[in-house]
This record gives C-alpha cells, sequence and structure tokens, in this order.
C-alpha cells in the first residue's frame, strides 16, 4: 500500500459521503427519520438539536471503519483500506461541519458571503428549508449545491403540482 493510494482512498471516500449525505437527507431525513430531523426545519434557541443525532450515526460508522482497519483490535481479520475509509468519512464529517452548521446555520461563526461558492451553498440551503413540513423540497446535498435559479423553478414546479407547501411563496 504507498501513500498515494491511502490518499485517492480517503478523497474518494469523502466524495462518495456527499451522495452518502444526499441520500440520506432525502429518503432517511426527511422520509423515517424525520422524528430526527424535524427541529433542524423548526426556529429554536437550544444549542442542540434531535438532528445532531444524525452527526453521532457518522461517526460511529467512522469509528466502526477505524475498527475494521485496526490489527490491534481484529487481528489478521483486519481490513486496511477500512482505516482509509474511515478518515474520508471523518474528513466529511468535519468538512460538514463547518459548512452546513457553521457557515449555513451559523452555529460556530457568523459570517454572511457576498459571492461564489459559499454565498451559493448558502442560498441553496435556504431553498432548502424554503418548504413546510417533509414533503418536495430541493437541494439535499451538504457540500455541493444546485444552481439557486434552478432550484427556484423546481420549487415553483413542486408547489404548482401540489407535492410541496413553502413557507414564502412570495421569495421566489
Amino acid at each position: 500500500m504507498t501513500v498515494l493510494t491511502a490518499i485517492l482512498i480517503v478523497l474518494a471516500t469523502m466524495l462518495v459521503m456527499e451522495w452518502v449525505a444526499w441520500a440520506s437527507h432525502k429518503y432517511i431525513m426527511h422520509g423515517f427519520g424525520w422524528a430526527w430531523h424535524r427541529d433542524h426545519h423548526e426556529p429554536h434557541d437550544n444549542l442542540l438539536e434531535k438532528n445532531d443525532l444524525f452527526g453521532l450515526v457518522g461517526a460511529a460508522a467512522s469509528i466502526a471503519m477505524f475498527a475494521w482497519g485496526s490489527k490491534w483490535a481484529l487481528g489478521e481479520a483486519a481490513w486496511w483500506p477500512a482505516t482509509w475509509i474511515g478518515l474520508g468519512i471523518l474528513g466529511y464529517g468535519i468538512i460538514y461541519t463547518l459548512v452546513h452548521d457553521g457557515l449555513v446555520h451559523q452555529r460556530y461563526f457568523r459570517w454572511v458571503p457576498r459571492s461564489g461558492y459559499a454565498k451559493r451553498i448558502v442560498q441553496a440551503h435556504k431553498l432548502h428549508h424554503a418548504t413546510v413540513g417533509k414533503e418536495g423540497g430541493v437541494s439535499f446535498g451538504f457540500v455541493l449545491a444546485g444552481d439557486p435559479a434552478r432550484l427556484k423553478a423546481e420549487l415553483k414546479r413542486q408547489r404548482a403540482a401540489g407535492t410541496a407547501v413553502l413557507r414564502d411563496a412570495a421569495e421566489l
């Protein structure tokens, strides 16, 4: 195993994690996991949310991969790529925390981006929060964001089709 192989596994895992996060957000958090995710879509003054429990699930997955990759934990049953996959999951979790919780929801710092990628990710996530309840919606990813104009058009389409209820349709 080379250093380059380990780096590629970590980076590939981080890329795959955006897809895992998107699918989990769309089909689990806005599906049967809504009981944990609901408070994230409602105003509150709490430091923590039930939604933060999903972060513990991600941490558990990372820890499990580190354990699977550890000869100390499993002896010869260890699988060496698992350590690097665990590191990729951890890396994605750190980026998610900084981008989603920090930048978008300003839980850790206050900065309103005026242009570029940071502004686009904030706009996309605000459009995600434009719906009431778990039905419909756009922009389920956490680190990659679609074009805000296209997301607005999709929300208008969902409203017209009756598949989404919007908080404030005047903003679209």
